[in-house]
């Protein structure tokens, strides 16, 4: 998997399940190399540094799938309880012959065993003299990602972040309605979300392995991906459009919002995407969700109903808001994709606008932090769209979740969350009501 992210850009999660399909393995070993490929992913940039202190050549000068073995076993030593270092570094070297590394078992050997005896006077840069390069390095970023955050939140906020999204997601679920909350907690604990009014968050055991997920009692939802979903204020009854909906969350959210006499219609580009919408559809039991495959950057050619009152547009972004929950966005994004994206974005909430009826909203969301795919965006489109004006978003939350909404900035009255202040994802939102003309 940490090949296949490297060499080829892959999708981490849908690259581990292909693999792990293929394979005979107990559920404890599952779970061993899941944790072993998603900690190295998170932690890649820390474990990079480690390992060029005791290495006597270039790192990035190692081929690919050598320098990936190294991470593993840097990871065990070095991030990992309850590995003993000479089982890390045995198994590690086992593996590299495994893989084709045979002759290089007594560099892996070495390397290793200089990081454990090592570990406690490895040297990391200090925030205070280089501020950019411990954020890249004790953060576990790429270098550009580094020098923008620093740059646009400072080197304090800057590290905090970056040390918070290399930490695995609590998990988080959002009931569905009727759902005994109690019983819930009883088997996989946790407790409620402090922000969403439906979710419980900070679960101990897995949630998709509870007899209740089959049974639809919730679904896995982080907090605020349930906030934007509010924003919408959907009564029942209800028709909304979710642009770009999958992998469909916020439109079953929708669709149990609305009710059996509403109807949710969830656009999706791209097939394979769809399908993950239309199991969620079809394991929570909601025949009021009609999913159709639409670009809908060139229109929603639902032939029939031109206008709408709620349209939600979840636009594809640059995901660094979800770090934690997609550890290969960090590696996967590029500097100069951001204006693409924030660009997408614009053309793609451009498009719903036409068909917003007089006195409508449009939600615009993105789980991202780049100031061009949010309140950028936001700018762009109400300089072109003057007739949209932005809603206080504070009416449609709880009442704990108000302090999420920005009251200055380019675009007062948004949505917006960060994982190392809120523990949740990172998501900006924006409630847009067309004016009457």
């Amino acid at each position: 998997m940490l090949n296949r992210v490297e060499l080829d850009r892959a999708w981490a999660d849908l690259t581990l399940h292909s693999l792990l399909r293929q394979r005979d393995l107990p559920k404890r070993e599952r779970a061993f190399a899941t944790e072993l490929a998603y900690g190295a992913l998170r932690t890649r940039g820390r474990l990079d540094c480690a390992l060029r202190q005791v290495l006597d050549r270039d790192l990035d000068g190692l081929e690919p799938g050598l320098r990936n073995l190294l991470r593993l076993g840097a990871y065990q030593l070095l991030v990992l309880e309850g590995v003993r270092d000479a089982t890390a570094v045995d198994e590690t070297v086992k593996l590299g012959r495994a893989a084709g590394f045979a002759r290089a078992s007594g560099f892996i050997n070495a390397v290793l065993r200089q990081l454990a005896n090592r570990r406690e006077s490895l040297v990391y840069p200090e925030l205070e003299s280089d501020p950019i390069d411990c954020v890249r390095d004790r953060g576990s970023l790429p270098q550009w990602l580094a020098e923008r955050w620093v740059e646009e939140l400072g080197p304090k906020a800057a590290l905090e972040l970056a040390e918070v999204s290399q930490s695995p997601p609590p998990r988080t679920v959002r009931l569905s309605p009727g759902t005994d909350k109690r019983a819930v907690v009883s088997r996989l604990g946790g407790r409620s979300c402090q922000y969403a009014p439906d979710g419980l968050t900070g679960l101990v055991s897995d949630p998709v392995q509870d007899p209740g997920f089959a049974r639809g009692e919730f679904n896995i939802q982080d907090e605020a991906s349930q906030l934007v979903a509010l924003l919408v204020d959907a009564q029942e009854g209800d028709t909304v459009v979710d642009c770009c909906a999958a992998p469909g969350g916020k439109a079953v959210q929708l669709a149990q919002t609305v009710g059996p006499r509403g109807e949710v219609i969830a656009l999706e580009l791209h097939e394979r995407r769809l399908g993950l919408i239309r199991r969620e559809r079809d394991r929570l039991g909601l025949k009021n969700l009609r999913i159709l495959a639409r670009d809908v950057a060139k229109g929603f050619d639902l032939q029939g109903r031109l206008w709408f009152s709620r349209i939600l547009v979840d636009a594809p972004c640059s995901g660094l808001g979800v770090l934690r929950r997609n550890p290969d966005a960090r590696w996967n994004a590029r500097a100069e994709e951001v204006q693409r994206l924030a660009d997408t974005g614009l053309s793609i909430l451009e498009s719903a606008a036409r068909y917003v009826e007089d006195g409508g909203v449009l939600v615009y969301s993105v789980c991202t932090v780049t100031p061009e795919e949010t309140h950028g965006v936001i700018q762009r489109f109400r300089e072109s769209h003057p007739e949209f004006e932005i809603d206080d978003a504070r009416p449609f939350l709880p009442e704990a979740a108000a302090g999420l909404v920005e009251l200055a900035g380019p675009t007062p009255g948004a949505l917006r969350t960060w994982p190392h202040l809120h523990g949740c994802d990172g998501f900006y939102a924006v409630r847009l009501r067309k004016q009457p003309k």
